[in-house]
Order: C-alpha cells, then structure tokens, then sequence
C-alpha cells in the first residue's frame, strides 16, 4: 500500500458527513440515512477461511460446530505464528521463486458457521459449466499457460497487469486487501474497495439498464432497497482475460466467460445491515452461457471500529510494476540461455 488514494479522501469525508446511525436493537428497525435509506455505511471486511466451494473432506456438512470452528481459527492462528517464527530460506537459483510470503497475506483467521461460501445447490459447489463453456475454458487456458512463454506483456492477463481485479461483483474473500468503504448519497450508494482501488457507483433512481453492447469492467449496476435490504442487480460485465489465480484471481471466471452480445450473465447482490457491525452478503449468479444453473452463496461483512481503521490507503498494484520488468527480463534471459546451448 502506498499514499492515500483521493477517492478514498472523498468517501471519508461523506463518512463525516454521514455518521454511522446507533446500533441496532432486536426490537428496532434497521437505522436510517437522514433521507430515509437503510444505513449500511462503514468500512467492512469480507475476510475468512472458509472455502467458496465445499471440501469433499466434509462430505455434505453444511454448518460447523462451534467446536470445529475454534478448532479451525486456532489451527490458522498457529500456522501463521509458525510461519512467523520460521527460519529465512534462500531461494535456490534458477528454481520456483514463489509468490508472496506469509507475512503479506491477510485472509483472515475466523471460518463463517458454514463449510463453504457457495449455499445453493446444496452441495455448496459450483454447478457444471457448459459444453460451450468448458470449451472456452480449455482454449484460453491453453492461449495463457502458466508457464509462458511470456514474447510481450500482451501474453500476462489483466490481473497479473494490474489493470482489473474481481472485487466484484460478486465481493469474494481474496488472500488480502478484504476491505470496503460503503458510502451513501440520496440516490446512490458507493462501494469503495481497497484491492486496485476500485469504485462502484451504483444509482437507485430505476433507469435502465445500458445497451447490451456497452460493457463496463465491473458491469452495470442497477440498485433498490427492499424493505432494510440494498439490492444490486450487475449486467454487461466486459470480457477480460482474468483467471482463477490462487491469489486475487477471479475463482468463478464470470470475467473470462461473458462479455460477447449474447450472453446473459447476471449478477444479483443483497445488503443487509442484521446489527451494528454486521452486514449479511448474499450473491446469486444466473448465467446460463456458462453455468448449467444458477448458484448462490452468503456470508458476513464486519465494520472495523472506527478509531481501528477509519480510512483504507491506496493498494496501487501497477505503481512500480516490477514484476512485470522481471518477469518479460528472465524470459529474454531464457531465450539467450537456449540459443546459446544450441
């Protein structure tokens, strides 16, 4: 993270502007913005250990115990303080130099009550793809392979550019960077995520939708309240290049797989604010050019207290792209090593 990013100045000074109503009571309504809206305003974090899809190590487990999910922070905060205290290693010439290290990750520690994020189907993993899809699927892994060869940077995907991450829709847990601003005006609400500082202005007013044809890198999203719910429903995502990287990556290639006239992606979000520091997120996804059904999941957004975190600073990815330099370099260096042994 580097300097502080404007647009985040901007959101906190509306946060100033609109400070966060009382909590909630079990026998109040949800608070509301001056102009009536549920209040979701608050800087979140969607961090936690629990898997998008369901491990077959659980069988058709749903919710954990309170004991599994103990057992499970515990085993995390270990491991972490395990990798802490690990001796340094060197990295062996010419071998895999890995990615970041333990210390620069924050996934979080905690599991949610369930064994996956994914809620339906019941199995809580991702349905089938289609035939088409799996397709497209198999020709872009084979058009980007992990290995390279790396001629330009046009051969890098956008993520590994530092150009788009999937921050959402739908807002999954990555390995770092877990955090939002939500912000609120008469007629809009504004998510502000710290992972490549991206903005989501959504409106509230009932337009419709762009044109099919006009396609936005985190789609066009439409937005209502029902009842003390914020309901977001995202169309016209652009086709990008993005993977399902281990780190960051985009786990449900929603990004890859649509972006062409006729596909029919939609992505439909619910916020709601169930007590004062807790936002409940729901997602579902309907995408028939790619998913043989549709598929949802849940899972919660925590407000920081407000003299832990009151702001988000800038994750600038791109600022100093090093790796890119590094990574086009050592494949220069390669070619020169295998002309020269032939």
């Amino acid at each position: 993270m580097t300097h502080f990013h404007r647009r985040a100045v901007v959101c906190l000074a509306a946060l100033a502007l609109l400070a966060p109503a009382a909590a909630l009571a079990q026998d109040q309504a949800a608070p509301r913005t001056p102009w009536g809206d549920p209040d979701l305003q608050g800087t979140y974090t969607n961090k936690t250990i629990t898997p998008l899809q369901r491990p077959d190590s659980v069988g058709n487990q749903e919710f954990l115990s309170d004991e599994e999910v103990a057992a499970q922070e515990q085993a995390r905060l270990d491991r972490n303080q395990a990798l802490l205290a690990a001796p340094p290693r060197r990295t062996v010439a010419g071998g895999n130099v890995g990615g970041y290290n333990n210390f620069w990750l924050d996934g979080g520690t905690r599991p949610t009550n369930r064994t996956s994020l994914i809620v339906d189907p019941p199995s809580g993993r991702l349905p089938a793809r289609t035939a088409d899809a799996a397709e497209r699927k198999a020709a872009h892994d084979e058009s980007y392979p992990v290995e390279g060869p790396f001629d330009s940077w046009e051969d890098l995907e956008l993520n590994d550019r530092c150009l788009v991450w999937s921050a959402g829709p739908p807002m999954l847990p990555s390995a770092y960077n877990n955090n939002f601003i939500v912000l609120q005006t008469p007629g809009y609400v504004v998510i502000f995520a710290e992972m490549i500082h991206d903005t989501r202005v959504i409106p509230l007013d009932g337009r419709d939708h762009l044109p099919t044809s006009i396609r936005q890198w985190h789609g066009d999203a439409r937005g209502r309240f029902e009842g003390d719910t914020l309901v977001v429903e995202t169309t016209n995502l652009r086709k990008t290049t993005a993977n399902a990287g281990a780190v960051g990556g985009d786990p449900i290639l929603l990004r890859m797989d649509n972006g062409r006239i006729d596909d029919t992606l939609t992505v439909t979000e619910r916020f709601t604010r169930v007590d004062d520091t807790t936002l409940d997120y729901e997602f579902t996804i309907d995408d028939p050019t790619h998913f043989s059904q549709a598929f949802s999941g849940e899972f919660p957004f925590t407000a920081f207290p407000a003299e832990e975190l009151p702001f988000l600073f800038e994750y600038a990815c791109h600022e100093g792209n090093y790796s890119m330099t590094n990574i086009l370099g050592g494949e220069r260096a390669q070619e020169r090593q295998t002309e020269n042994q032939q």
